[in-house]
């Protein structure tokens, strides 16, 4: 299995990215945001960080990049697309997910690990327990999920809300940490699954979500 790992001028968790997927027994490789053609790849990764500086606003600059057309292309497809953090809100500014991330209830950046629930129900995370308690770094200033009476109902009706924040960190709607797409192949988080690969560092309950993307993808 080949990974597409996105990179914006401003992406500063590419690194994390690729070598998560390294690690778990994937091909990942580095491409640029001015490609314009992904058929070399099985799926795509879009890493955090401050693309195009987040101006405007987080991911907007992002979606006008010519390597967008082909991530639609792909998510079109039934292939996988894992947004991380800002890849979380590009996902949002291209359509593909519902919502947006708004600023942070306290207006701060805030860093530190998370303790999350986890739903076993997709294929991006079929090797967790359903409602496993799994510890993700966060780091993000823009994190606070927001959508729509409407859009909420249909994202729980259809159950595409994957993570939940024990204590919500950020004033996210409904606690709301991470959801997937109704096709179930598009899945945005801000929490760090990348960050969370060895219990040196403070957890490794990111490694099952790379490692079910294989299970799921990569046979």
């Amino acid at each position: 299995m080949k990974l597409a790992v996105i990179e914006f001028p401003g992406s500063n968790c590419d690194r994390d990215m690729l070598n998560a997927a390294m690690n778990t027994g994937i091909t990942a490789v580095y491409v640029d945001y001015r490609e314009t053609s992904l058929y070399a790849y099985d799926g795509v990764l879009i890493p955090g960080g401050f693309s195009f500086g987040d101006y405007l606003r987080c991911g907007a600059m992002a979606r006008v990049a010519p390597v967008v057309s082909e991530v639609k292309r792909f998510a079109a497809e039934g292939k996988p697309v894992l947004g991380v953090c800002n890849g979380f809100q590009i996902l949002t500014e291209i359509g593909l997910l519902p919502g947006a991330l708004l600023h942070n209830e306290s207006h701060q950046f805030i860093c530190k690990d998370e303790q999350l629930t986890i739903r076993n129900h997709t294929k991006f995370t079929q090797l967790y327990d359903d409602n496993e308690q799994v510890i993700f770094p966060i780091a993000h200033g823009q994190g606070s999920y927001y959508c729509s009476d409407n859009t909420l109902s249909e994202l729980q009706q259809n159950q595409q809300i994957v993570l939940t924040y024990t204590d919500n960190p950020n004033g996210s709607v409904d606690d709301i940490a991470g959801i997937i797409s109704r096709e179930g192949n598009v899945l945005g988080m801000m929490p760090h699954p990348e960050r969370a690969m060895e219990t040196l560092l403070g957890s490794d309950d990111g490694k099952r979500l790379f490692q079910s993307i294989l299970e799921s993808w990569g046979r």
